[in-house]
């Protein structure tokens, strides 16, 4: 997604960079019990490619996880991935859509010394978590289906549980929302003489991202005009050689920002940036209130 920014500083346009990058939360996965793995990947290596899966999950429907907490439904989502190769066919790709949501919480059972007492899970769910993907637009689940887990020759084998926990980025990577996020400011391409005839064909084909065009000005002659000013790099091929930067100048708004947000897939960018402003808004009653 892109959008404009203007009349701000360039602070608080780096500031949402920040924000979007490392503090705004998003589900990720944290735990990997693996029952059994006989593929050629190693547990910690296929547990650390599982953590970077991106989780559609609506982090505002959840609780953080602290150290004293016990997983439930409201702080944790658990997937299972059970997937063998049999003896004589091909090898086969694991992919993240082979992780199956639980919403009932963790099915594996606890080892316990004591004989007599009730078999208990990994999580403590009271109820289901059925209703959340009511509420949802999308299934929870990974956000992306086709990403690569491991290779499983014949006879291999992955039975594990992953269980996916509410973090942000400032923590680890893998809780951040965005592939990216971006801002530059505003380009300005100004004609500082008329650029006709050959001359404004020449300054045309200077530029590598079509920047200028070309009108007609009547009794043959033509124009170059400035068409695309928001696609310009500032590469400055168009001021390179001999007089050209008499005729153009290259410039920069610098209250008007172009921004860019690539969402992960966790939650789409029209979500992610209100949820920033929420945070610096947050942010400033705070100091506000400490200073008062």
């Amino acid at each position: 997604m892109e959008f404009d920014m203007i009349g701000i500083d360039a602070a608080i346009a780096n500031s949402f960079r920040r924000i979007l990058i490392s503090e705004l939360p998003t589900m990720a996965i944290e735990k990997v019990l693996i029952a059994n793995n006989t593929s050629l990947i190693q547990d910690e290596v296929l547990s650390h490619r599982l953590g970077l899966i991106p989780i559609s999950a609506d982090p505002r429907l959840f609780e953080y996880l602290s150290a004293n907490d016990t997983p439930n439904e409201k702080n944790t989502i658990v997937f299972k991935l059970h997937v063998r190769c049999k003896r004589g066919e091909p090898r086969r790709t694991v992919y993240s859509e082979e992780l199956k949501w639980l919403p009932n919480g963790s099915e594996f059972i606890k080892e316990s010394e004591k004989v007599d007492t009730k078999p208990s899970t990994y999580t403590s769910f009271t109820c289901s978590q059925d209703s959340l993907q009511n509420s949802s637009s999308k299934p929870i689940g990974p956000a992306e289906d086709k990403i690569i887990l491991a290779k499983l020759g014949p006879g291999q084998e992955i039975e594990l549980e992953a269980h996916a926990v509410k973090g942000i980025g400032k923590t680890h990577a893998k809780w951040s929302p965005v592939a990216t996020a971006w801002y530059r400011m505003l380009p300005e391409v100004v004609l500082l003489e008329d650029v006709e005839d050959e001359t404004a064909e020449e300054l045309k084909k200077k530029c590598p991202v079509n920047v200028f065009d070309i009108e007609d000005i009547g009794n043959g002659k033509k124009r170059a005009t400035v068409a695309r000013p928001r696609a310009c790099t500032l590469c400055r091929e168009c001021i390179r050689g001999e007089e050209w930067d008499k005729r153009v100048a290259l410039r920069r708004v610098k209250d008007h920002f172009i921004f860019t947000i690539e969402s992960a897939g966790a939650l789409p960018p029209e979500v992610l940036f209100p949820e920033a402003v929420k945070i610096l808004e947050d942010k400033c009653e705070r100091v506000i209130t400490e200073l008062s």
